[in-house]
């Protein structure tokens, strides 16, 4: 399968912290020629000042494909959920080009031969491009060095519990996977044993499966604060680079290392960007408060817990100030069977690549952040953190990894959900932008609702470290 010739006269792009008005042709799976025209303010004004109709149509944006570090495609083993088919189908009718997918699975990605077997899935199944998590446990430290910086992004660490027996937990077990990983380590930081004390009161006055209200209780601040402190700890004394994952409370903003605050749009971390700790902010946090467990009920329980309405507008202030270094998902599909109970009984997660950009394009609408920042959160930056080779920016030379957003108002409806689950906790609300083409390699994959055929087109990620 050759790439699509594209060429967008006049088309409106996001890239390195400007919006222009420019001709870009991609040739051969790449942006061959960029002709910019005219600078427009990088301000939260940017819809009102491509609003109107204009000679090509509706307004539209150019922006680079969303680059989704925190995914769970479910494949193998739990496939019921969701699969790589399936789930990067989704990711891309939601303009997600690349996923970065979790080593949770059955059997979970943890030793050599399970990952080399999901890179295999990856290349036979991903519409997208594609990479894979290596995973921690208290015992397979060993193998950390053996793996191949080029091909794997990181090594993921559940410091919590729930997470499919993948709980590292043990002082020197932790202290060996900051010490012997070659890689960056992205970890979910939610400290076990307080949750288990907070879990026996819940239950003591609530019965044996507590109200999903009490979920931000239960996986309450003090456990992630308490477990995200201990992370930073262990990176600061091996010298690694530590990623918390979705982070959900104010106080867990302060963990920030400043240094990367100053890396501009045009750079890439520096080699080896040891001894930084980096946060990333995953969308169901920067939309849901506790308040809505009331009428969204277990549709919105994940791990770590939607909390307050200050937390919330706390993380959505980190997305401006530098704090906050990407946004991800942590897409997780469950049937909507798997969501019944409260919070012992009911599955943690909910579906969330697919309409993740259209989500965030709400906020930049309300002046939360300036489109100019989304990208940088969602694209430039996750291509920084892992060192992704030629992708996250509309640059030439680039891979042409492409979004065409248009600005045309629509409302979530079931019918609209590609993830197999079917379910999605943003149904019935209504969003302003709307993905109408994706691009991945320079291939036309998503059209107004069409997928192209087959896969060829996706890649396996390469890391330039």
């Amino acid at each position: 399968m050759s790439p699509d010739k594209h060429y967008f006269k006049d088309i409106i792009y996001v890239s390195d912290g400007h919006i222009r008005r420019a001709d870009v042709l991609v040739e051969e799976g790449i942006i061959a020629f960029i002709n910019n025209k005219e600078e427009l303010p990088p301000t939260t004004a940017l819809a009102n000042s491509i609003g109107e109709e204009s000679a090509f149509g509706a307004p539209s944006l150019l922006l680079p494909g969303i680059i989704d570090e925190h995914v769970h495609s479910r494949e193998p083993g739990l496939t019921q959920k969701g699969d790589l088919t399936t789930e990067t189908h989704a990711a891309a009718a939601g303009g997600v080009t690349t996923i970065l997918d979790m080593p949770n699975v059955v059997p979970q990605t943890t030793s050599l031969e399970a990952l080399a077997d999901r890179f295999d899935l990856g290349a036979r199944h991903s519409f997208v491009n594609y990479s894979f998590y290596f995973g921690a446990t208290n015992s397979n430290a060993h193998l950390l060095s053996q793996l191949d910086p080029s091909t794997v992004p990181a090594v993921k660490l559940f410091m919590g519990s729930s997470t499919g027996g993948m709980l590292v937990d043990r002082g020197e077990a932790l202290d060996a996977v900051f010490q012997q990983s070659p890689l960056p380590i992205m970890a979910h930081c939610e400290d076990s044993d307080i949750i288990a004390r907070n879990m026996r009161q819940a239950q003591q006055h609530y019965g044996d499966d507590p109200d999903v209200s009490h979920h931000p209780e239960i996986r309450s601040r003090e456990a992630c604060l308490c477990s995200s402190r201990l992370a930073a700890e262990l990176a600061r004394k091996h010298n690694k680079h530590l990623h918390i994952a979705h982070v959900t409370t104010a106080e867990e903003l302060t963990l920030a290392h400043p240094r990367h605050f100053e890396q501009p749009f045009s750079s890439l971390p520096e080699k080896g960007s040891a001894g930084l700790i980096t946060l990333e902010a995953c969308v169901p946090h920067l939309l849901f408060t506790d308040e809505d467990y009331s009428t969204l009920g277990t549709r919105i329980k994940c791990n770590p817990a939607v909390k307050t309405r200050a937390d919330r507008d706390a993380l959505r202030q980190a997305l401006t100030d530098g704090r906050i270094f990407t946004i991800a998902t942590d897409h997780a599909p469950h049937l909507l069977t798997d969501k019944q109970g409260g919070c012992k009984r009911a599955a943690s997660g909910m579906p969330m690549v697919q309409f993740s950009l259209p989500a965030m394009m709400q906020l930049v609408e309300e002046g939360v952040l300036p489109i100019t920042q989304l990208v940088q959160l969602m694209s430039h930056n996750p291509a920084r953190l892992f060192s992704i080779e030629g992708r996250g920016f509309i640059r030439t030379g680039m891979k042409a990894d492409l979004v065409l957003l248009r600005r045309t108002p629509w409302t979530l409806t079931p019918e609209r959900i590609v993830s197999r689950c079917g379910w999605s906790p943003l149904e019935g609300r209504t969003f302003t932008w709307q993905v109408e083409e994706t691009y991945c390699n320079g291939h036309l994959i998503y059209n107004k609702g069409i997928f192209a055929e087959g896969n060829t087109h996706a890649q396996r990620l390469r890391f330039e470290r």
